[in-house]
């Protein structure tokens, strides 16, 4: 059987925990949202693409995944490595912060809306931020990482971009093209990706800064 050290066995029950939290949030979240389109005569497919459609929710799943993965993978998987998870720790810091910022304001969630909001944008983002201190190796990130974690709002970016080209429709208010123009849209959009940048170099001085930390590679016996 599987066995490893008392700190391995903690990070792992703590991933889980987190993972389940996560899961049943978004599963919470997409029946919210494909409720909402079936109100508005929309097909279950049409739930899907929009719930996809928001980075909120796609980085919650990047999360969960990658904590799932932490759950039930040895210290040689992916999801141990300190890279991945510094990218997922900055993009949840960046959902957290965002929508703080920016969209915290502009409805007020009742009842169980109420319950996923703040765990999709306040309870997950800090239990990952903890996950990343408390558990994952430091002082390996690079000042280059930030730029590699880039790609993935930025893909996401150009997605929305053209998706919202060809529909019409955006998912957050600061990239509504037909609202703002592209000029706004674009000044919005580099602003948000800055602000990525800023948080994943935050989280590599920060991984300089403390202990490092080497976790017993667990044996087979």
């Amino acid at each position: 059987m599987l066995t490893g050290s008392a700190d391995a066995k903690v990070a792992r029950t703590y991933a889980l925990a987190a993972a389940a939290v996560g899961w049943m949030m978004l599963l919470v979240q997409l029946y919210l949202t494909t409720g909402t389109v079936f109100a508005q005569e929309g097909g279950l497919f049409d739930g899907v693409v929009v719930f996809l459609g928001y980075f909120t929710i796609l980085t919650n799943i990047l999360v969960a995944v990658t904590l799932t993965a932490a759950a039930i993978q040895d210290r040689n998987g992916w999801s141990h490595r300190p890279a991945v998870a510094g990218g997922v720790a900055t993009a949840i810091s960046l959902v957290g912060i965002v929508y703080s910022l920016l969209l915290r304001q502009t409805w007020s969630p009742q009842g169980l809306a109420l319950v996923a909001d703040t765990c999709l944008h306040d309870v997950i983002p800090v239990t990952f931020i903890i996950y990343w201190v408390l558990f994952v190796p430091h002082r390996s990130l690079r000042w280059r990482d930030p730029f590699v974690w880039l790609v993935y709002p930025l893909a996401y970016v150009v997605v929305t971009v053209l998706r919202g080209v060809l529909t019409g429709r955006y998912p957050y208010p600061f990239a509504d093209v037909n609202a703002l123009g592209w000029t706004q849209v674009m000044i919005n959009t580099a602003a948000v990706l800055a602000g990525f940048l800023l948080i994943g170099f935050v989280f590599v001085i920060v991984d300089q800064v403390l202990p490092g930390r080497r976790i017993t590679r667990e044996r087979t016996s």
